[in-house]
């Protein structure tokens, strides 16, 4: 009974442990791949925010108009001019397919990016869920991934929702990212995409709470840590949403601020390729050091 006991313990802690800080910290020396230094925390970027923004804004409009069948209310209150381009002639067949109602938000993202990603079992032993490259090659320096989840500045309450919730997600300047899809933070999460509706507007994406997101990139708290054994092959990054953003883009944005405040700029973690990542391969991450 008490070695049974032992085991079970033994595996949830193996599956957790590559998400739990202290023993994060107390491994990080033990092989210089698993960090990242930088001279300063306003030099942890490896791209600019204005060239992930892009590359953000690119996929989200190919994924509107690859579901114009579901947006017809988002359209209606569109500028003519901007409702004229999204209603242009199909980029691709597959894209034409998508409209007949086999909308499939995977081979968007391979036409546009160039790769699609995947949840499947970690190769990791005792991982649990990782993420992989399903097809097509991620060129260095693409965002591969975003890490979803409610945006808590400091002082915000996240007590209840963090017992035992190993998807909170540190940024450099404290904020935390809670990309929990389960329980209390679902919950939270759902009514603060609700609260800040406008209109047919959705300010921010719920699918990633499901087994099938619209944003496929929406699935980065599934990336574990590298290892000793696995070198990472893609890192954090963070970046506020910029104010100029389309607003009917705003539905595939996988985060929402926990208090809704119009100065508060919305935060949004992706991963960024360190190296050209290659079909079948699974996403490791990397840790910040960060050196005065």
């Amino acid at each position: 009974m008490i070695k049974a006991t032992f085991k079970a313990l033994q595996k949830k802690w193996n599956s957790y442990k590559y998400r739990f800080v202290p023993w994060i910290a107390v491994n990080l020396g033990k092989n210089e791949r698993t960090l990242r230094q930088v001279m300063d925390r306003t030099q942890d970027k490896l791209v600019s925010d204005e060239e992930i923004s892009a590359s953000l804004r690119t996929f989200f409009r190919a994924l509107f108009k690859s579901s114009l069948q579901r947006q017809q209310e988002v359209l209606s209150v569109l500028p003519d001019s901007l409702r004229s381009t999204y209603q242009a002639f199909p980029y691709t067949i597959e894209t034409q397919k998508s409209l007949d109602g086999h909308h499939d938000p995977s081979k968007v993202m391979l036409e546009t990016m160039g790769f699609s990603i995947h949840r499947a079992p970690s190769s990791l032993q005792s991982a649990g869920t990782g993420v992989f490259i399903s097809a097509g090659t991620v060129p260095q320096g693409a965002t591969v991934a975003m890490y979803p989840g409610t945006v808590y500045y400091a002082h915000e309450p996240i007590f209840f929702q963090s017992i035992r919730n190993p998807f909170i997600f540190r940024c450099i300047d404290g904020v935390l990212v809670d990309g929990n899809d389960r329980g209390i933070s679902k919950v939270v999460f759902r009514s603060c995409s609700g609260r800040d509706r406008l209109g047919p507007f959705q300010m921010s994406d719920t699918s990633w709470l499901t087994t099938i997101p619209q944003n496929p990139l929406a699935v980065g708290q599934y990336v574990n840590n590298c290892s000793n054994e696995k070198a990472a092959n893609v890192c954090y990054q963070e970046f506020d949403v910029p104010a100029e953003f389309p607003l009917e883009l705003c539905q595939f944005l996988p985060n929402v601020n926990y208090r809704h405040e119009v100065q508060r700029p919305l935060r949004c973690v992706v991963l960024v390729a360190l190296r050209e990542i290659h079909q079948g391969e699974e996403l490791f991450s990397n840790y910040y050091t960060i050196v005065h």
